[in-house]
């Protein structure tokens, strides 16, 4: 999924980011991955049609500008694209959303994570990582006077190593049975897994800084292949 009215990064899909648009990183690693029979783009926006094109994907025809608006779920445009593409629901079994938005994962995170949803067979199962210093069952809510008040009041005096791991969604590698997202409309369905993928490599581009954070981690990354 790859629309063209991002707010906080305008034109984020195709900025470039060291010298390539943003959305080459994920075709490269689908085409690179070598596990798809296709690898679908779905945009309403001609100019993104046509970077991705010439990168390698298929951009069989432009979204609804109705489901490329602020509050639709991504995976409505996932269900959207495999609904047309597959009409009569015989030749696709599976399907994986990568958003264009997480350049760092690449071709063998996502045949590590294929491996572990052809092993465990759930009806979809999603990208996450583990938080890191910034602990969840931390979390306070501010109220208007600046008073704080604690979300998991009963973690509050618990070591972190007490506290069990939690896990936050990151969109670099998501599968869902084509059956179930027919019927659901989501990737979040009950019984979903998780696949654990590094932070650095599960990095969301929602921001200016996120992407500056991204660019440098890319520069880092190149600079120890180099040494290698």
């Amino acid at each position: 999924p790859a629309r063209g009215g991002s707010k906080r990064v305008p034109r984020k899909n195709i900025r470039p980011m060291n010298g390539r648009p943003l959305i080459a990183y994920t075709i490269e690693a689908a085409l690179e991955s070598g596990i798809f029979d296709r690898v679908l783009i779905s945009t309403d926006c001609e100019e993104i049609a046509d970077v991705a094109s010439k990168s390698g994907a298929e951009v069989p025809f432009l979204r609804d500008p109705g489901l490329a608006d602020d509050i639709s779920p991504v995976s409505v445009a996932t269900v959207d694209m495999l609904k047309r593409v597959d009409p009569d629901a015989r030749s696709v079994a599976h399907v994986c959303q990568l958003m264009a938005n997480c350049p760092l994962r690449d071709a063998e995170d996502i045949r590590s994570s294929w491996r572990q949803y052809e092993t465990t067979s759930p009806d979809s199962q999603i990208s996450v990582t583990r938080y890191g210093w910034q602990n969840p069952w931390w979390a306070f809510r501010q109220e208007e006077d600046f008073t704080l008040a604690p979300l998991f009041p009963e973690a509050m005096t618990a070591r972190s190593q007490d506290l069990p791991e939690l896990y936050c969604p990151t969109g670099a590698v998501w599968w869902g049975r084509a059956e179930v997202l027919r019927q659901e409309g989501t990737f979040h369905v009950e019984g979903r897994t998780g696949w654990e993928i590094d932070w650095r490599h599960g990095m969301d581009i929602d921001t200016e800084e996120d992407w500056q954070l991204t660019a440098a981690l890319m520069n880092q990354k190149a600079s120890a292949e180099l040494e290698e």
